[in-house]
C-alpha cells in the first residue's frame, strides 16, 4: 500500500477517468464512457479518444454501451467475437469479421497512452478497487500505454469533489471521468432531503463543468453497505436507493452514462446474505463499506462490468478427433491430439486478471468472473474419465472429460506460470502506487502557508513532473511484465 497516512474512515466518491483530450473530430465523436483508439497515422494518439461510427469498424474488440453484458460464454457472444475466429491444424486457416454493434465502445490493443485517475475517499484511498481495475486494464490490454493515478480522500463528498474538481480532475485535461460521490453525502442515516438536494446540486455542478470542458463523464452511485457488519446497515442501505434515485435522470440531463454500482453491488450483498448470514465466509468490508480484498474485486468487477468491459481473455477449442484447434485472441500452434489427450503450444494476446486466494469466497456473487475474466478452454472427444491441465509441466486443474467438452475457464484457477506472471503484474502496480500515493498526498494536496507561496508557486510544478516521470518509468516497467509469451498446455489423463 503507498506509504501515506490512513484516511478517515468515512468514504465517498468514486473514479474520476481522464485522459489527455483529443482534438479535432475525436472530441465531438459518438461513444460512452471508455475507449481507446488506435494510434494517429504519424505518432501513437497521445490519449483515449471517443469514436465515431465510422471509425468503428476498425477496431478489434467492441463493447455494447448500454444493456446487461452477456452472461453466457463470452467466445460466443463476447465482445472480441469482432476479433474473428481463426482455425489451425486443417488445410486452411479462417478469419472471420463480424460488424461493429451499435452504440458500442471500441477497445483496441494497439499502443495508446492515457491516465486513469480515481478520485474518492478511504475506500479509493485503499489502493484496493483501483489497483484491481488498473490490473484489469494493464492485463487485458498489455500493448497499452495507460498511467493510473489516484486521488482518494478519506470522508469526501459531492460538495467536497465539486469544490476540487477543477483543481484536482479538470487540470489533468481529461478526456474522459467517472463520478460517484454519495456514500458520505447520505449521512449513514435516515434520509435527509436538505443533505439529497445538495449531493443533486454538486453532482450537477461537476456534470456541467466537465462538459463546458469537453470532458466525457459516467456517473455511477456509490456501492451497497453490507448489513450483516456495518452499524445501523439495514437503516442505511435503504436510505441509499433513495439517496441515489437521482442519478440516472441527472445522467440522461447531460447526456452522460450511467453505472449503479450500487444495485450491482445490492444484489450481491443480498444474495450472501441468505448463503453466510454472519459474513463468516464471503466477507466484501470489513466493517460494512471500507473493502477487504474481496470487497475490491466485488467493486471493481461492478465498476468494470458496468461500464461493459469485454470478458474475454482469449478462448481455445480442440477437436481430438481432427486435431484442430479454433482459436480467439490468441494464437495455437504444434497441435497433437487424440481420444486420451491434447498437448498444443498457446500464445495469447492479453493475460487473464491473477485471482487471488482471498478473492475465491466472492466468484459465486459475481458470475464466477466468466463476465470479465474468460481464459476458455473446449477440448471435444476425449474419452470418459478425469484430465489433468499443465501449462508448461504445472498443473492447474482436474476437470472431467465432460466439463472439457462443455468448455472451462482458466482464468480462476490460482497457480501456474500464467497466473505467477498475472501475479508479478500485481505487485508491481502496488509498489508504482507507491509513487502515486506520495505524489498525490504530498505534492497535489500540499498548500504552503502565504510566506511560503512564492516559493511553492515556482517549485511545485518542477516536483510534480519529476514525479510523475518517476511513476511514468515504474508504469513501462509493469508493461514489460505483461507482455503475454507462449506457453505449452497439455491434458492428460489424470492420475
Amino acid at each position: 500500500m503507498p506509504d501515506h497516512p490512513q484516511p478517515a474512515r468515512h468514504h465517498e466518491s468514486r473514479a474520476f477517468l481522464h485522459v489527455e483530450p483529443p482534438t479535432g473530430q475525436d472530441r465531438d465523436a459518438l461513444g460512452p464512457v471508455v475507449a481507446i483508439s488506435r494510434p494517429d497515422h504519424r505518432v501513437p494518439v497521445q490519449g483515449v479518444h471517443w469514436l465515431s461510427h465510422d471509425e468503428r469498424d476498425r477496431y478489434a474488440l467492441a463493447v455494447e454501451s448500454a444493456g446487461a453484458f452477456e452472461r453466457q460464454r463470452p467466445e460466443i457472444e463476447g465482445p472480441h467475437d469482432e476479433c474473428g475466429d481463426e482455425t489451425y491444424g486443417g488445410e486452411h486457416t479462417r478469419r472471420r469479421h463480424k460488424p461493429s454493434r451499435a452504440n458500442a465502445v471500441e477497445f483496441q490493443s494497439r499502443q495508446v497512452s492515457a491516465v486513469l485517475i480515481e478520485s474518492e475517499d478511504s475506500i479509493t484511498a485503499q489502493y484496493q478497487y483501483s489497483s484491481y481495475i488498473e490490473l484489469y486494464l494493464t492485463t487485458r490490454f498489455p500493448d497499452g500505454n495507460f498511467t493510473f493515478l489516484n486521488a482518494g480522500i478519506g470522508g469526501d463528498t459531492a460538495n467536497g469533489g465539486s469544490a476540487r474538481f477543477q483543481k484536482h480532475v479538470l487540470d489533468e485535461k481529461p478526456t474522459a471521468v467517472t463520478i460517484n460521490f454519495g456514500m458520505n453525502d447520505g449521512g449513514y442515516g435516515k434520509f435527509n432531503p436538505g443533505a439529497n438536494k445538495v449531493y443533486v446540486e454538486k453532482t450537477r455542478a461537476m456534470l456541467d463543468a466537465a462538459k463546458k470542458a469537453g470532458v466525457r463523464v459516467a456517473l455511477l452511485s456509490p456501492n451497497a453497505v453490507d448489513r450483516r457488519n456495518k452499524s445501523n446497515g439495514a437503516e442505511y442501505v435503504e436510505t441509499q436507493k433513495q439517496f441515489y434515485a437521482p442519478l440516472k435522470d441527472i445522467a440522461g440531463e447531460f447526456g452522460t452514462a450511467f453505472v449503479d454500482q450500487y444495485a450491482i453491488t445490492r444484489a450481491a450483498t443480498d444474495a450472501m446474505e441468505k448463503d453466510d448470514p454472519k459474513a463468516e465466509k464471503a466477507k466484501p468490508y470489513y466493517d460494512g463499506f471500507h473493502t477487504s480484498p474481496p470487497g475490491g474485486l466485488l467493486m471493481a468487477g461492478a465498476i468494470l462490468t458496468g461500464l461493459n468491459a469485454p470478458a474475454l481473455v482469449s478462448d481455445v477449442t480442440i477437436d481430438a478427433a481432427g486435431s484442430q484447434a479454433i482459436a480467439k485472441a490468441c494464437k495455437v500452434e504444434d497441435v497433437k491430439a487424440t481420444d486420451a489427450g491434447v498437448t498444443f503450444t498457446r500464445t495469447d494476446s492479453a493475460l487473464p486478471v491473477p485471482v487471488q486466494k482471498d478473492w475465491l469466497p466472492m466468484l459465486p456473487y459475481m458470475s464466477e468472473l466468466k463476465n470479465l475474466n474468460w481464459y476458455g478452454l473446449t477440448v471435444k472427444g476425449l474419452k470418459d474419465g478425469d484430465y489433468t491441465v499443465s501449462i508448461d509441466g504445472v498443473a492447474v486443474g482436474k476437470f472431467a472429460a465432460k466439463d472439457l467438452a462443455a468448455g472451462v475457464n482458466l482464468g480462476n484457477v490460482t497457480a501456474g506460470p500464467i497466473w505467477e506472471q498475472g501475479n508479478k503484474v500485481l505487485q508491481a502496480i502496488s509498489a508504482k502506487n507507491n509513487l502515486v500515493g506520495q505524489r498525490f498526498f504530498g505534492v497535489v494536496m500540499f498548500n504552503a502557508p502565504d510566506w511560503l507561496k512564492d516559493v511553492a508557486d515556482e517549485r511545485k510544478p518542477a516536483e510534480l513532473k519529476k514525479r510523475m516521470e518517476k511513476i511514468e518509468a515504474a508504469q513501462a516497467e509493469v508493461y514489460k511484465l505483461a507482455k503475454p509469451v507462449p506457453h505449452k498446455f497439455e491434458i492428460a489423463p489424470a492420475k
